[in-house]
């Protein structure tokens, strides 16, 4: 009786153990599963996360494409400009503000990403400028001085603000973009490898001034402070000064014409002439002809832009022959022969003439001009040349340069 007592009292542990390794395994398996699902979620909301930001990358390479065609924030002299990207085809863009510029997404009917909205709100991309710590003025950044970002000098910085959406996943980030400096070596306002001769009432200023100096100021020279709008004393940045005309050659004035400048407003018999234009921007030869493009010798619809004017595929043989007048435009302008400017000509960046080079009537140029020349350089009437290393380097990062992120985070 014991032993069949004792059998099965072993039956029933048995039964309890097995009983147990079943409740533990469902148990387990239950576990498993729940992780598994926790996991798939997991994986999937990581998934969404990453496309999000993906999107929110893609948001800041349309800004930067827009920038980069002019179509967004123009003046950098107002901070409180904004331009927004929606998705929605043309016409059919959200009303904005005064100082607001309302695009359409560039991107193809009917596959937009979801990186901006079709409506207005927080998650439309935005490009706005950096203001300075009180809001009133445009952040810049260059690389000449230090601190490298200032409100004075330098490419004005863009603020990109991109939202990327997968379903309830929402990343944002914030890039700071310039467009690549450049750096290019100027004699003076006027540098000429012949001799220059002033007539009239031409005035040329070495000083370095504002790239956003108005048209026509300097016209009745420089002046005194506080300054007038025929003046250009009040539109200089201080610092960084060339002579007003630099050549190799003799420089003469006659009349009412001047020219003022650091150290000399007339700066005479020098020595150091480019080899070629491609030295001025501390380019090599290909590079610089690569980067200027096609010549041509057909009016552009406008003179904004790299122009490169000649009339036929020999290079620096200065028989191309342009005239222009009644002509506003702005950044690089080359031409390979002799270029003359009438009345009504207003140009902001650098002009390089391998011909001769001579201005009659009221013209006036912010930046700078080099002349290689054949004889002289001749600048009558109301010729006005005001050196601006902003206003160089600002149009040539503008028309021909590359955008760059200084700065990336995500909000």
């Amino acid at each position: 009786m014991n032993a069949t007592r004792h059998h099965r009292n072993e039956r029933g542990i048995a039964l309890v153990m097995a009983l147990l390794i079943l409740l533990v395994m469902s148990l387990l398996g239950l576990v498993l599963m729940a992780g598994a699902s926790m996991n798939r979620g997991l994986a999937g909301n990581d998934q969404r996360m990453r496309q999000s930001l993906n999107l929110a990358e893609a948001g800041v390479g349309e800004a930067i494409a827009r920038i980069k065609n002019q179509e967004t924030l123009m003046d950098p002299t107002d901070p409180d400009d904004v331009c927004q990207v929606f998705n929605t085809i043309a016409g059919s863009v959200p009303a904005l503000g005064a100082d607001s510029i309302g695009l359409a997404t560039g991107q193809p009917v009917g596959q937009y990403l979801n990186y901006t909205s079709a409506t207005r709100g927080p998650d439309v991309l935005t490009i706005s400028w950096k203001k300075d710590p009180t809001g009133t003025a445009v952040m810049r950044y260059d690389p000449t001085k230090n601190p490298t970002m200032n409100a004075l000098t330098g490419s004005p910085v863009y603020v990109v603000s991109s939202t990327g959406r997968v379903g309830s996943a929402r990343r944002s980030l914030v890039s700071e973009v310039i467009a690549k400096p450049f750096i290019v070596n100027v004699k003076g306002a006027l540098t000429a490898d012949v001799p220059i001769e002033f007539v009239g009432n031409a005035y040329i200023c070495g000083y370095n001034h504002d790239g956003d100096t108005p048209y026509d100021d300097g016209e009745d020279g420089r002046g005194v402070m506080p300054g007038d709008a025929s003046h250009c004393i009040d539109n200089e940045v201080g610092g960084m000064n060339l002579p007003g005309a630099w050549s190799t050659g003799a420089v003469t004035g006659a009349g009412a014409s001047g020219a003022s400048g650091s150290p000399a407003g007339f700066s005479a018999g020098q020595t150091g002439f480019y080899a070629g234009p491609w030295e001025a921007f501390t380019m090599s030869q290909s590079e610089f002809y690569s980067w200027l493009g096609a010549p041509r010798n057909t009016p552009p619809s406008t003179w904004n832009g790299l122009t490169y004017w000649d009339n036929n595929t020999t290079t620096r043989d200065q028989s191309a022959s342009l005239a222009l007048h009644s002509v506003d435009g702005e950044g690089f302008l080359y031409v390979d022969g002799d270029l003359h400017v009438n009345a009504g000509f207003h140009y902001k960046g650098l002009v390089f003439v391998e011909g001769d080079f001579d201005i009659n009537g009221q013209a006036w140029i912010l930046g700078g001009v080099i002349v290689t020349g054949k004889t002289k350089v001749k600048g009558n009437g109301g010729m006005t040349i005001l050196y601006s290393k902003a206003a160089i380097e600002q149009a040539l990062a503008k028309y021909g340069g590359q955008y760059v992120t200084l700065s990336w985070r995500e909000q």
